[in-house]
């Protein structure tokens, strides 16, 4: 598993390490049932403090990305709960979106950003379709 972080980043260790799972997850990196390293091995891999890697696998655990198992330690395991990941989605991309109207980012430039994204990620599963 290849993850790093930028210690200079003004984002906290746990919250990059849960975006890249996340984003791991999205392009089929890890898959549904993969475990995840242990506390102990992550953080000594990327040298960062167990407690860190411990509360960004609690983080994914309550988002609906992984299970915690006593014997097999973090597992992904999708929560398909849409309706909470879509009030989730919104909560969150509120704040971005004010912050570019601020900044007079137009929302065509918006929407093509958006498309460029989510077209990098291989598990959109009919993500396309209508709702």
């Amino acid at each position: 598993m290849i993850v790093e972080v930028d210690f200079n980043s003004d984002e906290a260790l746990y919250i990059q390490l849960r975006n890249q799972i996340i984003i791991g997850i999205a392009c089929e990196r890890f898959r549904e049932g993969d475990p995840l390293p242990s506390v102990r091995q992550l953080a000594g891999d990327i040298g960062i403090n167990m407690h860190t890697v411990n509360k960004a696998y609690s983080v994914l655990r309550q988002e609906g990305f992984v299970k915690l198992d006593r014997r097999r330690g973090a597992v992904i395991a999708l929560d398909e709960d849409k309706a909470r990941t879509l009030s989730q989605l919104q909560r969150e991309m509120s704040v971005l979106l004010a912050a570019g109207a601020c900044k007079n980012v137009s929302r065509e430039e918006i929407h093509r950003m958006v498309d460029r994204i989510y077209d990098r990620f291989p598990c959109q599963c009919g993500g396309k379709q209508s709702e």
